[in-house]
């Protein structure tokens, strides 16, 4: 394999740091990690217990001397030391070599401010990458791997629905006309599922179910044939373990206020596009990414509510990395996408 061959020292990465999930990309080798972005710690020395899918396993059910952490937060870094111990591990995972160091292009949300796009360059650095570490905007970075012509004059509109925020952009010759990023997205619709089952049921139940009821169960739009399911949970009065029946109404009931903000979100952006942009997307339609574009019924809902055609791109979970991947093959003409750590 490529990875043990010592001719193939310094392979360029790419990297989709999300807040759910990490997906990198190797140039030559396409995606080669999708875990989830969690790390398992020793309280006693802060050190790293499981990182990824075995640490994902862990959460809510750790004994005293373990914590599950997810470093990340709304898209950006939380806790730096720890997002950076993740890093390594997942730069180390696929990146063999210890005598070089790879170069490295890495997602950021486009709302976000220069502390703390300069907190996710240092991360990279002190994981391992060579400098500068490049960045490139998520929405840019999706819409290239959701293949729209991002460098033709037409106006090509992407939505991004992710763990931490959702990012809608309008992307024309090759830079961003206007954007939002919104952080609403999945873990807003795990806690509203949350919320929803204590004020209705008074049951608790934990964030792995949550997301699990919302996979399996949450809808932004109105099912042909509703379903029903058994939750279990804990009885807040009793204290007792307790399974109640939901249906997928009422769980689209609980996450209705984030699809509203979503939308919103998506409506606002259309509102400041400037009119012949407009006619483009009118013309070619919304194309949503993400883990959100699995979201039963979303597209329908978009779609009612703009008027818009609505796509939903091939593999959404790896729109993001694979167009951060490509602007890695292409480093050298797609220079204006990215921006260096030095400015």
């Amino acid at each position: 394999m490529a990875r043990n061959n010592p001719l193939a020292l310094g392979r360029d990465i790419a990297i989709d740091l999300g807040t759910a999930n990490t997906l990198i990309y190797v140039r030559g080798q396409g995606v080669v990690l999708n875990e989830p972005s969690v790390v398992a710690l020793d309280v006693a020395d802060g050190r790293p217990v499981a990182v990824g899918e075995e640490a994902k396993r862990m959460m809510g059910r750790t004994p005293g001397h373990i914590r599950a952490v997810r470093p990340l937060k709304d898209g950006v870094i939380a806790d730096f030391e720890v997002c950076e111990k993740m890093l390594r591990y997942f730069i180390q995972k696929v990146h063999s070599s210890r005598w070089s160091k790879p170069r490295m292009v890495i997602c950021v949300p486009s709302g976000i401010t220069g502390v703390e796009q300069r907190a996710v360059q240092d991360a990279a650095e002190y994981a391992g990458a060579r400098k500068p570490v490049h960045i490139i905007e998520e929405p840019m970075a999706a819409a290239i791997g959701a293949d729209l012509p991002v460098h033709e004059p037409s106006g090509n509109m992407i939505v991004d629905i992710g763990g931490g925020t959702t990012e809608v952009a309008v992307i024309s010759l090759g830079g961003i006309v206007t954007a939002q990023s919104l952080r609403v997205a999945g873990d807003e619709l795990d806690e509203a599922v949350v919320s929803y089952l204590k004020k209705e049921f008074s049951l608790a139940v934990g964030e792995r179910t949550a997301e699990d009821i919302k996979i399996q169960m949450g809808s932004a739009w109105p099912f042909a044939e509703e379903m029903k399911a058994e939750i279990r949970g804990r009885d807040l009065i009793s204290g007792l373990p307790r399974t109640i029946t939901l249906s997928t109404d009422q769980v689209r009931e609980a996450i209705a206020e984030p699809v509203a903000a979503i939308v919103d979100a998506v409506r606002t952006t259309l509102d400041k596009t400037p009119p012949e942009l407009a006619a483009d997307i009118m013309h070619q339609g919304i194309t949503i990414t993400g883990g959100g574009a699995l979201l039963a019924g979303i597209d329908r809902r978009l779609a009612h509510e703009t008027g818009m055609p609505i796509n939903i791109a091939p593999d959404p979970l790896y729109s993001v990395v694979i167009g951060s991947g490509r602007a890695l093959e292409n480093i050298e003409m797609m220079g204006g996408l990215l921006s260096q750590s030095g400015d």
